[in-house]
């Protein structure tokens, strides 16, 4: 409907214009024309030498001239009373012509007269004729706005009649058109049918190079949201499996009947351990990980903040924390994620350091990739994780009650995020300061 409006007015326009331009072309024409017979009747006219009276050409440019009320007229006027008209003007007023001294043309039209209205065009001319004094004449050829029109009439009705056809062909042709071009959409839709059946797992359609970003990125938030729905599932899992213990030992302490102060101090244990694995199964199900339409997150302001905070809780060790953050660098996520993730990383660093710890910050761009990819690393001086123990700290599938020691302490949280944003997490010797060194690696999307 909105190309057939806009196609309309164009056409529109086009009509407008084209009858505009054909209009001053048939004035033209019509002036051209009127032009001619009168130069035809001037020069026919002959001027008897005696008496000086003129005598205009009994032969007419056109036959319409000798057929009485055929709506082309020619007239002439001059001095002492003077008036010659063509056989076609007998009967008729031509009152309102003016003499016009010689040289003089007009072209004028339409105007309003006793029978109707004309266009016509007047010029005067001076005969000379020796010894007397030149004879002075005005010439007039008149045409009838009748005339005038019934071309201009044939001429729209034309132009309507085929920019009709036009328009309806271009409509007709756009329809198709917008029907071929939106074949991959309808596809896509389709498609998106399957996938809410369970019929398909994802987008698989071969779709022109103009959808394949759009499909791309529906494909990544259906895979986004299966992860989530499976994390939610193993989370909610892990949490049952992991509060059985602590339950069971509770009910096993409250049915042996004791009423001493051990008890009091295994439930407080096993309930602050339940507190424990709560909250971390919490902070694992609230990973966002990977998502399509992720905002910007910078880096660097909420790495010093968190260093910041680090720094007044330990104090007392007097460490110094070092930035290498590349301008611009920015994580694609939800900023609880990035905050987990630097949070647990540098907590484990300014632990066991001695001194010195080091955050490392680079962005990787890939060719063809709107996101680039971000790289981070944590650095301490510390003791460091022997290689033998690096397979069983990033061993997957930690409970949450399954608690490693030194650099293992919130790293379960970490390899779920990195998961859950398809990155790699990388344990080993910091080059710098012979300490752990915690690299993550995030693809670019």
């Amino acid at each position: 409907m909105a190309t057939g409006l806009v196609l309309a007015g164009f056409l529109g326009l086009v009509g407008l214009t084209l009858s505009r331009a054909s209009h001053e072309a048939a004035l033209k024409a019509l002036h051209d024309r009127l032009e001619n017979y009168l130069i035809s009747y001037v020069a026919g006219t002959d001027i008897a030498s005696r008496t000086g009276k003129p005598y205009p050409p009994d032969t007419p440019p056109d036959p319409r001239f000798s057929r009485p009320g055929s709506g082309l007229y020619a007239v002439a006027i001059g001095a002492d009373g003077f008036h010659w008209e063509s056989a076609s003007a007998v009967g008729r007023d031509f009152s309102f012509l003016r003499p016009l001294p010689p040289g003089q043309s007009v072209f004028v039209g339409p105007v309003d007269t006793g029978m109707g209205r004309i266009y016509y065009y007047a010029y005067g001319v001076a005969f000379d004729n020796p010894p007397r004094k030149p004879t002075e004449l005005t010439f007039m050829v008149a045409q009838t706005e009748d005339q005038f029109e019934g071309e201009r009439a044939v001429y729209r009705r034309t132009l309507v009649l085929m920019l009709s056809v036009l328009g309806l062909t271009l409509i007709v042709l756009q329809l198709l058109l917008l029907r071929w071009s939106l074949t991959p959409l309808r596809r896509v839709a389709s498609d998106m049918s399957r996938v809410e059946r369970g019929e398909s797992e994802h987008l698989d359609s071969q779709y022109p190079i103009e959808l394949t970003t759009l499909t791309g990125r529906i494909n990544s938030f259906i895979d986004n949201e299966r992860e989530q729905r499976e994390r939610t599932r193993n989370t909610l899992a892990d949490l049952a499996h992991s509060l059985k213990t602590p339950l069971a030992v509770i009910r096993s302490r409250l049915e042996s009947g004791d009423d001493d102060a051990s008890l009091r101090a295994d439930i407080l244990a096993q309930v602050q351990r339940m507190d424990e694995l709560v909250a971390y199964q919490l902070a694992r199900a609230a990973t966002s990980g990977r998502q399509t339409f992720a905002a910007a997150v910078p880096v660097a302001g909420h790495a010093e903040d968190l260093v910041r905070s680090l720094e007044k809780v330990y104090a007392a060790k007097n460490l110094l924390c070092e930035f290498d953050i590349e301008p611009g660098a920015v994580f694609y996520g939800e900023t609880g994620d990035l905050l987990e993730l630097l949070g647990n990383l540098l907590e484990n660093a300014f632990k066991w350091a001695r001194h010195h710890v080091l955050l490392v910050v680079r962005m990787h761009p890939e060719p063809g990739r709107s996101r680039p990819g971000l790289e981070l690393s944590v650095e301490d001086d510390g003791p460091g994780i022997p290689p033998e123990q690096v397979e069983r700290v990033l061993q997957r599938g930690v409970r949450g009650d399954e608690r490693v020691q030194g650099h293992g302490i919130g790293l379960s949280i970490v390899q779920d995020l990195v998961k859950a944003y398809h990155g790699e997490l990388v344990v080993d010797r910091s080059p710098e300061f012979g300490g752990a060194r915690f690299s993550v690696r995030l693809p670019a999307s």
